[in-house]
């Protein structure tokens, strides 16, 4: 700060002394002492605070660090038209002022084959926040039957879900659609039948509410599971470079979900381009789609890791499964404390490239959900839920 002092009175004693020179008539003139403070104050301000910080992207912006990313260089080639169209949709989205609500709320978006098994556990996680949470629950096999008072009504219109099909994305964008019908919605969270909360309610509200950013987990992949899924028939708009890979348990602001809404042209894309068994591989739209999406569009907009816990450690098809015996104090309180985050390559290499979970600047744990939880541990998870959930 002194060096900082010093540089500015320096400048401020050889503008004056300049000035003098030119006009040996007139001492200190008023005008040059103003402007000379102006650019002092700027400069002092930009010194002391940068404003490329991720404390300052969060706080001011409305669109997380994108207001002061520079101009993206002309494309390479003339778009089409539907991407002339998608691009100034998708800017007048991410332009537009966020919806201001008296009392915003948390939308928990459930994507299920049938019953919860978890419900009594998530009925005790909402209690005593009745104004700032809704529920919608998609079961695509069964009407399930509800354990809580909370789930009672919340079941929307679904259709049948096949795993590694188109059929999963469209319920995600089914849910998120009823969830935007209340404008008090400002978050969306997408869970499993198997996931589990890791906090408390103010916790996850707090954490969710009070950032700017949707947690879309994304990363390059060039193995076999990541880009080597990528089809050139996603060309010319989606392009190679651009493919992402990534957990499809998300949680999104509004802003965000009203883009995912507006999309039809990288949608269309991977309804037909990225299909189980296609030109000899395997691609999963649930894995690329929003991930390839929101690095094109709006990368400063999104966290790069998912605020869901999943343990691959295994290197199985599956992620670990957690059983009864399984279920600890310690277990719980691991996952809730871990502040890194871990990404493996799918290649011969398998690079692993971990990264600090910054909230607003600050080294915060990742995650606020956990799975995969089989039914019977509901009891062991009821038993430690005041303890485990205590900050």
């Amino acid at each position: 700060m002194k060096t900082a002092r010093a540089w500015q009175l320096g400048i401020r004693d050889l503008l004056i002394m300049s000035g003098s020179r030119q006009r040996p008539h007139l001492k200190r003139p008023i005008w040059i002492i103003v402007l000379v403070s102006l650019v002092s104050i700027f400069l002092l301000g930009a010194y002391v605070y940068p404003p490329r910080s991720t404390t300052a992207c969060y706080i001011l912006s409305s669109r997380g660090c994108t207001m002061f990313e520079l101009p993206q260089t002309p494309p390479s080639r003339e778009l089409t038209d539907n991407e002339n169209i998608a691009q100034v949709v998708f800017k007048e989205l991410l332009k537009a002022p966020p919806v201001r609500s008296k009392s915003p709320k948390i939308a928990f978006m459930f994507l299920t084959p049938g019953a919860l098994p978890f419900e009594k556990l998530w009925d005790k996680f909402f209690h005593g926040h009745e104004e700032r949470f809704s529920v919608y629950v998609h079961a695509s096999s069964e009407k399930p039957v509800h354990a809580s008072s909370y789930f009672v009504g919340r079941d929307i219109h679904s259709d049948k879900v096949a795993w590694g099909k188109i059929s999963m994305l469209d319920a995600e964008k089914r849910l998120l659609a009823h969830a935007l019908q209340d404008p008090d919605n400002q978050q969306f969270v997408l869970l499993s039948d198997s996931c589990v909360p890791l906090h408390n309610f103010d916790y996850v509200y707090s954490y969710l509410m009070y950032t700017n950013v949707s947690y879309i987990d994304c990363f390059e992949d060039p193995g076999p599971h990541g880009s080597g899924r990528y089809s050139e028939h996603m060309m010319p708009e989606v392009e190679k470079k651009d493919f992402r890979k990534g957990a499809q348990w998300f949680s999104m602001k509004r802003q965000h979900a009203l883009i995912v809404m507006a999309d039809n042209l990288y949608y269309t894309k991977f309804k037909l381009y990225c299909k189980p068994n296609m030109d000899g591989r395997n691609c999963y739209a649930d894995e690329h789609y929003l991930q390839t999406l929101f690095n094109m569009i709006d990368p400063g907009g999104i966290a790069n890791w998912s605020v869901t816990h999943v343990d691959w450690s295994e290197g199985k098809w599956h992620p670990k499964a957690y059983r009864a015996q399984d279920v600890t104090f310690e277990l719980l309180k691991s996952i809730a404390s871990v502040n890194e985050s871990v990404h493996v390559t799918s290649n011969e290499k398998k690079k692993e490239t971990v990264e600090a979970c910054m909230w607003n600047g600050m080294k915060r744990p990742c995650y606020l959900f956990a799975r995969k939880f089989y039914p019977e541990t509901v009891d062991r998870l009821l038993d430690l839920f005041s303890n485990y959930t205590t900050v």
